[in-house]
């Protein structure tokens, strides 16, 4: 087809730069006989094309439909323009404009072609640790500005040789550009040391092979690796971490041994072998080569993870298969980056340092994340591979800084109609993890190019969030109720927009009215909400210390159903508490000292766990609940009789009769799974009744499921099934976590609507 010579000018922004956009526009204009320019720019990738019409036409469509498989378009703009007359077409060096729309990409797991290269014993990068190209390698942790250029990364202290400058700047070369290039000649180095800092002339696998731990420091931190088959090596980890009892997580030497320890569907496969990488929580097989009541005590689940760096694989050899690979911090710190940092840190945990010379600059934790039984992702932790990525919204916001929640906090920052995430923090009452929350602000302003106008903050007072946006003098501060976020969470995530039913179930929120809520029905869009159900209070004595002792939140059901009674059945069903403690409760709960009321179904779950004698103590967040769920027998149909009653204009979901059933259950000799299960199904029958009420009352059908309950697979499979059943539209969590590493995306919607 010919025609006069015509001229274009594109604008792409999104996630066109460092993954091969623009080799990929030069090869593409090439094929088309098209001459002009491409360019990287802070407001995203520019080209300017001529030739024939046809072709120009073709030539755009194509860099939408088939951009390189890392890129991720969010818009294309296109303009005619006169031909000037280009000879070739070329790629031009990075420009800065006013405008930064460019969005910064994920750290990308190690490809094939790179996994070859560092398997070949002729390449010039075999067993190098930081190969990499444009396809795969360091993004988010490296960089410190944009355009994405290796003078704003850390790979700038090592000028790259000769070949590597050949690759870098040969259009054709899958190396084109790729800022993180290197090779043994010019690029970072890794050196093993002991505990005092002094080189080792050691293999780190035999060390690892012979019971040893060392540490690692990777793509967003350091980790402890472990031999996960040497009992002896994995308990001493536990013990030098001070981690009681929350499960580790393992990294497999490729897919085949992760189908020996665990049982895998192809979306779990895609999932583990995404360019992504992250953890993923699997169904274990049973067999005697794991020390599982060491690795994942109490639960039937594995967190799992393949190799993701070149680092990592050359950690492993034909007899060492499984390694545990837990974050390097102590309790709960800030992640580990630095290597002095790390010798003084980790000096009494780790018998080996395995460091190298490149800088990490913005901290990132691997992401977890599992494939729930319909078949679709859930986060518990969206972090490396996943942060900054941006996510859609339905609406187009000011610009707000969410500042999330006290525990696993993320922020969240808003640009026209996308949000994005930072990386976990963590829990906010430690001050070091503050000072990185805090560090973490600007730094995605200048990625961002953002100046927000509105800070958003959960309502409880005590909250470090709430502290530092009350000192923000320069924006308007908004306060969003906990539930409410977690509500606006979902809906921004599956965008929607309007008035929706939304079911918040988790541990702790602050109420409207000074209880602590925790099962809430809620009715809402971005604008308001109103609290339409709840569970029927009940009194929290000691706060954090009942959260930490479910036996506690038993002695309070009991007490609440049977009265005096109950202090006679916690001698039977409560093993941990004391006459002590049972007296000292019982008096608070008499006298109403210290004393708040409480909806949490986090707490409902504690309590239950413990009249089964599941858990009792809680040795990190949510392990009653998380083991609870392990020990459901999931043939059972049955469930319980609970009390719906009408106050104030609000429903109340009242579930001590449950409790003088499961109690009668147990008295007979019923089987802790049954009794676990029948209370699972009795939760969901309880919702989806309340629902249909509220369906009656307000015309809405559509219904969100948010807060860290939801992690529970069979409360979550089962709510969603039975929600399609009786004619709702349900939605769920699939992009961010449904506990509070989500919360800041609801806060920052919200905040966007209701500020002037």
């Amino acid at each position: 087809m010919s025609g006069a010579p015509a001229g274009c000018r594109i604008k792409i922004t999104g996630i066109v730069q460092g993954v091969g956009f623009r080799p990929y526009v030069y090869r593409l204009a090439r094929e088309y006989g098209l001459t002009g320019w491409v360019l990287n720019s802070s407001a995203g990738v520019i080209i300017e094309a001529e030739g024939n019409p046809a072709s120009l036409q073709e030539f755009a469509r194509k860099l939408v439909d088939s951009p390189p498989p890392l890129a991720l378009i969010r818009s294309c703009e296109m303009q005619e323009i006169e031909p000037r007359g280009f000879r070739e077409f070329s790629i031009r060096q990075s420009e800065s404009e006013d405008e930064r729309t460019v969005m910064i990409s994920p750290d990308i797991a190690i490809c094939e072609d790179c996994k070859r290269e560092v398997s070949d014993t002729r390449d010039r990068r075999y067993r190098y640790p930081f190969t990499n190209c444009t396809n795969c390698g360091p993004r988010f942790t490296i960089i410190k500005d944009v355009p994405y250029d290796r003078a704003r990364t850390t790979m700038a202290p090592f000028p790259m040789c000769e070949s590597c400058r050949e690759e870098y700047e040969n259009p054709l070369h899958r190396r084109f550009h790729a800022q993180p290039n290197a090779c043994p000649v010019c690029g970072p180095q890794t050196r093993l040391c002991d505990r005092e800092g002094r080189p080792v002339d050691k293999d780190p696998v035999e060390l690892l092979k012979q019971g040893y731990i060392l540490a690692v420091k990777g793509l967003g931190a350091f980790h402890l690796a472990a031999d996960a088959t040497n009992r002896d090596a994995v308990k001493s980890l536990r013990q030098r971490k001070r981690r009681d009892a929350k499960p580790f997580a393992v990294m497999v030497r490729d897919l085949e041994v992760a189908n020996n320890y665990c049982y895998l569907n192809s979306t779990e496969e895609r999932w583990l072998t995404s360019p992504q990488a992250p953890i993923v929580i699997l169904n274990r097989k049973k067999d005697d080569f794991l020390p599982d009541d060491i690795i994942h005590p109490g639960i039937n689940t594995l967190g799992v993870m393949l190799p993701y760096t070149p680092l990592h694989y050359l950690l492993f050899d034909d007899e060492l298969e499984i390694l545990i690979m837990t974050s390097a911090n102590i309790s709960d710190e800030p992640l580990i980056v630095e290597n002095q940092e790390a010798l003084h840190k980790l000096r009494e945990v780790a018998d080996f340092f395995l460091v190298h010379n490149r800088e990490i600059f913005n901290p990132c934790d691997d992401s977890v994340m599992r494939v729930t039984p319909l078949n679709t992702p859930q986060f518990f932790r969206r972090a490396r591979g996943f942060v900054p990525l941006g996510i859609k919204l339905p609406l187009t916001t000011r610009p707000v800084l969410a500042l999330g929640g006290e525990l696993k906090n993320t922020f969240c920052m808003t640009r026209a109609d996308e949000a994005f995430l930072s990386q976990h923090w963590g829990d906010l009452n430690h001050y070091l993890n503050y000072r990185k929350f805090m560090d973490g602000i600007p730094r995605f302003e200048k990625m961002l190019d953002v100046r927000p106008q509105v800070v958003a903050h959960d309502l409880h007072p005590g909250y470090q969030t709430t502290h530092w946006a009350m000192e923000q003098s320069q924006m308007q501060r908004v306060g969003v109720q906990h539930h409410y976020a977690h509500l606006a969470a979902a809906m921004a995530e599956n965008g929607l927009t309007g008035e929706v039913l939304g079911v918040v179930c988790d541990g702790t929120g602050w109420g409207t009215d000074g209880a602590v809520w925790g099962f809430e029905i809620l009715r809402g869009d971005y604008r308001q909400f109103t609290r339409l159900a709840h569970l029927k209070y009940v009194p929290l004595p000691g706060g954090d210390v009942t959260i930490k002792k479910p036996y506690r939140m038993t002695m309070v059901y009991l007490l609440q159903v049977w009265g005096e009674e109950g202090l006679e059945m916690a001698e039977r069903f409560l093993p941990f508490l004391n006459r002590e403690e049972k007296q000292v409760l019982y008096t608070q709960l008499n006298k109403g000292l210290r004393v708040v009321e409480t909806s949490s179904c986090g707490r409902l779950f504690d309590a239950v766990s413990a009249l089964l004698g599941v858990c009792s103590l809680n040795r990190y967040e949510g392990q009653a609940a998380v083991e609870l769920e392990a020990a459901v027998d999931r043939s059972e149909q049955g469930r319980y009789d609970y009390l719906l009653e009408r106050e104030d204009g609000v429903w109340l979901m009242n579930v001590f009769p449950m409790w003088e059933a499961m109690v009668d259950d147990l008295e007979r000799g019923g089987t802790v799974g049954i009794v676990a299960r029948k209370f699972h199904n009795t939760l969901v029958d309880m919702i989806i009744t309340t629902l249909q009420h509220l369906r009656d009352e307000t015309g809405l059908d559509r219904v969100v499921l948010s807060g860290g309950v939801f992690h529970n697979q069979v409360l979550l499979v089962e709510l969603m099934q039975k929600l399609t059943v009786h004619r709702f539209i349900p939605y769920q969590h699939c992009q961010v976590p449904p506990g509070d590493g989500g919360l800041s995306l609801g806060q920052a919607v919200v905040a966007s609507e209701v500020s002037d």
